[in-house]
């Protein structure tokens, strides 16, 4: 884990200052069928994108609230990292994307038999987003609208 100290002055600030949601109580469904029974969707915040998707918007004021589509049979190799944030280093996710958007570790999951199978579609979100109203309020519903229609049973959020 790292330390304060080793962000930025302007990130340390920012962190010092921002005003933290709280969500209570934590939505939560329990789940009725075991795991391997279950679809899974993968859901990031590390800002993936394709080659031919539009990048996300880095000069959005609170972040870029949108989301990206992945198909389940995506190349790994294809992903793309836009995540805006200086605070953390990206070197990591360039070289291997399953770090942040574990696809071919779900792939090997699906084949030894400890999930039924993968959602047509993952999601793909861009991070550091620091006025969360319109995410929470506009994209949130959209996105788990979205993961519904796709038959998901479970998500995986891997934060970044």
């Amino acid at each position: 884990m790292g330390h304060a100290s080793e962000f930025s002055l302007s990130t340390r600030l920012l962190l010092r200052g921002y005003r933290w949601r709280r969500v209570d109580p934590v939505p939560w469904t329990p789940l009725d069928k075991p795991l391997s029974a279950c679809r899974l969707a993968l859901v990031s915040s590390a800002g993936f994108v394709l080659p031919w998707q539009e990048p996300f918007d880095d000069g959005q004021r609170g972040g870029d609230v949108s989301f990206r589509e992945i198909p389940a049979d995506a190349a790994v190799s294809d992903l793309h990292e836009t995540h805006r944030s200086d605070a953390f280093d990206h070197t990591g996710l360039g070289r291997d994307p399953n770090l942040a958007f574990p696809l071919e570790r779900a792939r090997e999951l699906v084949a030894m038999g400890r999930i039924a199978g993968l959602t047509a579609h993952h999601l793909s979100f861009m991070g550091s987003i620091t006025a969360p109203g319109r995410l929470v309020r506009d994209t949130a519903p959209q996105a788990a609208q979205r993961l519904v229609a796709d038959g998901a049973d479970i998500a995986l959020l891997v934060p970044v």
